[in-house]
């Protein structure tokens, strides 16, 4: 019989990471003003790749307010309402999800929180 292997490809022993809570990403990042622009750690919108690190991007979809309801700065009836979205107003959804859009609010794009049965497809 041959030797027996060390298991041991060198005398340097190395941690390789092995879930996502082990490093952290890294980059240039612009200083843009969150209420204008959309961008969270694990979501931006997709133009706004190169300038913002984020771990997913998303292209907006058009949708329109078709009930009057409260832009808010979370995804919560009891967070902070950023102003009142009419009947008609476009909204630039990036997210939607447990009954909550997230995106850019009426032409000047306040970015924020809509119930999500507040918006439908654009005509």
């Amino acid at each position: 019989m041959g030797a027996e292997p060390t298991a041991r490809s060198s005398d340097k022993l190395r941690h390789t990471p092995i879930s996502g809570d082990s490093f952290a990403l890294t980059g240039t990042v612009d200083r843009l003003d969150p209420a204008f622009h959309a961008y969270r750690k694990d979501l931006a919108d997709v133009d706004l790749a190169g300038r913002v690190i984020a771990s997913h991007y998303a292209e907006a979809v058009e949708r329109v307010v078709t009930s009057s309801a409260p832009l808010q700065e979370g995804a919560s009836k009891e967070s902070g309402v950023i102003r009142q979205l009419e009947v008609g107003e476009p909204f630039r959804l990036l997210d939607d999800s447990v009954g909550w859009a997230w995106g850019y609010a009426g032409r000047e794009g306040h970015v924020g929180f809509v119930e999500s049965d507040a918006l439908a497809r654009r005509s």
